[in-house]
């Protein structure tokens, strides 16, 4: 089956916001736990619902210590983030020669598309799913299947494409493809044992793998 159909990670995959998130995490837990974490440490933070992480420190202060973290990061938000090199060029060929674009992401979705449109990829998507559409976070398949329902696609035509495990994971239990990001704050060294189909090394990579597909017999996809 052709592929039609690219759900994409928003941060970390399209957008870089790691200073961001890594600045919301060191504030925070400074602030309830009196020390400052080590990046290293907060390193597996990103990805996981923010409930997830902050439960798993401090379960009595969780709902106070996210809203804390959502505070610091929306004060500072628009500073910070940016997109990856190629991105915008390479999502603004992709929507023209006609694939579906969605966004499956553990943010909420007023923030996800706050940061689609300061990077200037405001209007390329056609479907957003953010943390409050969903009761399953990535990996469960929920999301992924949300995006692809959202598009009017189906699972044997889609990649899943993201930085992190859950992305690779959420993927394959929705029944897509998927790829990986070399970017990854993390290394790609970290994906690579989840299988994904495809490893990006350059978000333009995505042209070679979608290349053989109909739509792009227009050639409208080159790098």
């Amino acid at each position: 089956m052709a592929i039609t159909t690219l759900l994409f990670d928003l941060d970390g995959t399209l957008i870089d916001s790691n200073s961001l998130i890594l600045a919301s995490y060191t504030a925070t837990l400074e602030q309830y736990t009196g020390r400052i974490y080590e990046r290293e440490e907060l390193l597996p933070f990103i990805g996981p619902p923010l409930k997830d992480v902050f439960e798993n420190i401090d379960a009595n202060r969780a709902e106070e210590m996210i809203a804390a973290y959502r505070k610091h990061n929306l004060e500072h938000h628009d500073a910070y983030v940016e997109a990856y090199p190629y991105v915008t060029e390479t999502l603004q060929q992709l929507k023209q020669a006609g694939f579906k674009l969605g966004i499956v992401t553990t943010k909420m979705r007023d923030t996800a598309e706050r940061g689609l449109r300061v990077c200037g990829l405001g209007g390329l998507f056609d479907a957003v799913i953010g943390y409050d559409d969903i009761e399953h976070a990535k990996p469960h398949p929920e999301p992924v299947l949300k995006g692809l329902e959202a598009l009017g696609s189906v699972p044997g035509e889609a990649i899943m494409i993201g930085d992190n495990y859950h992305d690779i994971e959420s993927g394959k239990n929705a029944g897509t493809k998927t790829a990986g990001v070399a970017w990854s704050i993390k290394g790609k060294q970290s994906l690579l044992p989840y299988g994904p189909d495809y490893m990006l090394e350059d978000i333009r990579d995505l042209f070679d793998i979608v290349k053989e597909d109909a739509h792009a017999e227009n050639g409208k996809l080159s790098r």
